[in-house]
């Protein structure tokens, strides 16, 4: 069997995630399409607008095959490690064969050329990188700025571009087998927060929902499921956490350095809220700091990504179209564990078992913030 996979969020899954789908069904002569999918908490440092297993069935209902869940502690961290942690859990699969990603306008030998370049980054480069780090640059924009006219294209200056580079990257560097579809993004940008578009970006919806606005392009078997606010409660544990942590502690979680720990301390020692907003400036962007947040109250360390990139860890199943049972039995070739049954963990240990002790934790968080009675553990959906 083949398998064409597609690493998303689905945060919350609209008509442009249905047309990405669609063409990958189209374009990847593949047998079933299968998503890798976050969790309750996602890149941005924040909580999804709807439970795991809600945006698992809607994929599934979109025309996904089967739905797997990205592991928390890859889930929310840089868009470096959320790519190299995606590849680690496909590369285990051997039916998988093709991995299919919106681009703004990459092209497959583009993105193929700019991944070995960027994998093997001249003495030069790295050095406008620091100098520009030094005079208070993100290393976001640092990176685009140092890279500017060395790669084929332009591909470090937008969310898609750049998640695309970062898996092409990681199947690069990391040998795998696996193919790449880029296909190009239709509809607004993935960082439009206002629009009426029939191929709207997440970021408008969710806007859409704080605003208590009509919402476009979403189909109605999500628009449904979808709360009427959005209320950030998560803000007040990641408080807690900052406080009951010491500074070094902190500084341990994946995406701190430089001393923002210390920063961090002193924001929610005066009673500061909004912690990532106030700390926001040039250097430092409010997802880095969100996901700081986050990762803290998880418990997430940078010794816990380092040890479970160079682990075997396990396949957890959230959502498989009743139709499509047959590919239990791919999945059930892969190198990792295949986790359907609440026994089924009983057969992981050390890496394995710790990286999947933080994804309980975070879903009992999320239940506890988040209590919703659409919430569904129904593994096999019927469409």
């Amino acid at each position: 069997m083949k398998i064409c996979a597609i690493i998303c969020e689905y945060n919350p899954f609209h008509n442009g995630h249905a047309y990405l789908i669609a063409q990958a069904k189209e374009r990847s002569d593949a047998d079933a399409v299968l998503c890798l999918m976050s969790g309750n908490f996602v890149q941005r440092g924040e909580a999804s607008i709807l439970e795991k297993h809600i945006r698992a069935r809607h994929a599934i209902f979109g025309g996904a095959d089967a739905v797997i869940e990205l592991p928390t502690c890859f889930a929310t961290s840089s868009a470096e490690i959320f790519a190299k942690g995606a590849i680690k859990i496909l590369s285990s699969i051997p039916e998988v064969r093709v991995l299919c990603f919106g681009t703004e306008s990459a092209e497959k030998e583009e993105l193929l050329s700019a991944a070995k370049l960027l994998t093997n980054e001249p003495k030069e480069v790295s050095e406008k990188i620091q100098d520009l780090l030094s005079k208070g640059v993100s290393y976001a924009k640092a990176r685009a700025q140092a890279w500017s006219g060395l790669l084929p294209i332009d591909l470090l200056s937008s969310p898609n571009n750049i998640l695309a580079i970062e898996y092409t990257k990681a199947i690069f560097s990391g040998n795998s087998s696996i193919d790449i579809l880029p296909v190009k993004r239709i509809g607004d940008g993935y960082l439009n927060e206002k629009s009426k578009s029939e191929y709207p970006s997440a970021t408008a919806i969710r806007k859409a929902i704080q605003q208590g606005i009509s919402i476009h392009g979403i189909p109605e078997f999500v628009s449904s499921d979808l709360p009427t606010a959005i209320e950030n409660v998560l803000q007040t544990v990641e408080a807690y956490a900052l406080l009951n942590k010491s500074a070094s502690e902190i500084e341990n979680t994946p995406d701190c350095s430089e001393g923002l720990e210390n920063a961090l301390k002193n924001a929610v020692r005066q009673g500061e809220r909004n912690i990532a907003e106030k700390l926001t400036s040039a250097r430092y962007t409010t997802s880095r700091l969100r996901r700081i947040l986050l990762q803290n109250a998880l418990n997430i360390t940078k010794s816990d990504i380092r040890d479970y990139l160079n682990a075997d860890l396990y396949l957890k199943v959230l959502a498989i179209n009743k139709n499509r049972e047959d590919l239990l039995s791919s999945l059930g070739n892969a190198a990792s564990p295949l986790l359907i049954r609440a026994h089924d963990e009983d057969k992981l240990c050390c890496e394995a078992k710790r990286c999947l002790k933080t994804d309980i934790f975070a879903e009992q968080l999320y239940s506890l913030l988040y209590p919703s009675e659409k919430k569904t553990n129904t593994i096999f959906i019927e469409k």
